[in-house]
């Protein structure tokens, strides 16, 4: 399991945006499952919305973007560079985020060749599918 000061170590978001609280499941390259732990406190809350507090749909994407990017960022030969987004392909918002839920962050390396690839994403929180979508990526220095 690795927690927020090892997961700084390999990727470079920070607070407020550092969007994910812990790695589970972690497969070089292959796969990674981390949890994003979603309270009332969140900055993003005061204005989305006041009256029904919920995650942005965008929000809960980049956080399934930074666990893939601890995946791949996680090998030997990828160590200290950055994976930005190239594309975000068949997203679908089943479900919104609240605060008090503990999302589950999934990630599936599907497509991979030179310094693009494509993975499979799925957010959920009490077994509940919140989100999926198709997430390329691009490494950069």
């Amino acid at each position: 399991m690795l927690g927020i000061k090892e997961i700084q170590k390999i990727i470079p978001h920070r607070h407020p945006f550092l969007l994910v609280d812990s790695i589970e499941e972690l497969n070089p390259g292959v796969s990674a499952v981390g949890y994003k732990c979603v309270t009332y406190n969140e900055p993003f809350f005061n204005g989305h919305f006041p009256e029904e507090p919920v995650m942005p749909g965008v929000l809960v994407i980049e956080a399934l973007a930074q666990v893939g990017a601890v995946s791949v960022l996680s090998l030997e030969e990828n160590k200290g560079k950055t994976a930005y987004f190239g594309g975000i392909n068949k997203a679908k918002f089943k479900d919104k985020v609240v605060p008090g839920e503990r999302l589950r962050l999934e990630i599936e390396i599907i497509k991979s060749k030179g310094p693009i690839g494509v993975g499979k994403a799925t957010a959920s929180a009490d077994g509940k599918l919140k989100v999926t979508a198709e997430l390329t990526f691009i490494l950069g220095k």
